[in-house]
């Protein structure tokens, strides 16, 4: 069950201009939380932003006796994230979670390929440690505008994750979006068991989900969809899916995902 919570802010780690990590002390929603799963947060006590807004659960934070917190990986476009690059350590938010279904995680010899477009990287810390602690081959694939804006290089390939970076303007990686390297290496990855994980826009995740596909792979995609409540109340995030009998049903993104096999949806 979620936990409804007041979240105290324990640090606020500025990456750039716009983005921050902002790490809470929400023990029970760190206990249970799983990789993929999100939470509703709604800093400030006044009434803009007057809803909470879904954020995936980016690390776990461990203490000696176990879980003790959570972070988020933000990037300031609006209200609610202009909020939260601006907390300060002692601050609280209002923060409800674990929600939503998590990732389906696959065990060697199958590979997994993660595919993070921006800040779509938020909820493949926890998958990349998941995958690790079971002993599977994982790949990043992550792009970005530019490499300014890849973070937490280093803390993926200390945990053994293999990288393989693309830029939009060419100053880190391949020059372009993140699906051409990624097809690249579908190309020859024929004889390999691999899985395919995305988190990013919807455009990426539609190019990804088609690729695998084309590619004859399983795809799992992490849909950010705008969420009024996080459990399944306002229909504010209702997504199309491929129906048995060809045509299209809608779902709710925040009880039936945020993660979908990437061959369900109707894009």
């Amino acid at each position: 069950m979620p936990v409804d919570t007041q979240a105290r802010v324990i640090s606020n780690t500025r990456l750039s201009h716009d983005y921050t990590v902002l790490a809470l002390a929400a023990p029970e929603i760190a206990a249970t939380a799983r990789p993929g799963q999100f939470v509703m947060v709604k800093p400030g006590r006044g009434s803009d932003p007057l809803l909470r807004r879904p954020f995936s659960v980016f690390e776990i934070l461990r203490g000696p006796d176990g879980p003790v917190g959570i972070t988020l990986l933000s990037k300031r476009i609006g209200v609610t994230t202009s909020l939260m690059h601006d907390l300060a350590e002692g601050d609280v938010v209002d923060c409800l979670g674990p929600l939503g279904k998590p990732f389906t995680l696959v065990d060697p010899p199958a590979e997994a390929w993660m595919v993070a477009g921006g800040v779509g990287l938020a909820p493949f810390a926890t998958v990349a440690e998941d995958l690790m602690a079971r002993g599977t081959p994982t790949t990043l694939f992550y792009g970005a505008r530019s490499g300014a804006e890849l973070f937490y290089l280093d803390w993926f390939e200390s945990r053994g994750v293999r990288l393989v970076l693309s830029t939009e303007d060419g100053s880190r990686g391949d020059a372009g979006r993140v699906t051409l390297p990624l097809e690249r290496e579908l190309k020859v990855a024929f004889d390999r068991d691999v899985m395919i994980y995305a988190c990013g826009p919807e455009p990426m995740l539609e190019a990804v989900a088609k690729l695998a596909m084309k590619y004859d792979r399983q795809s799992e995609v992490s849909v950010e969809r705008t969420m009024g409540c996080g459990m399944g109340g306002c229909y504010s995030c209702v997504l199309p899916m491929r129906s048995a009998d060809g045509g299209q049903h809608f779902v709710r993104s925040c009880i039936n995902g945020p993660v979908f096999a990437g061959d369900d949806i109707a894009w």
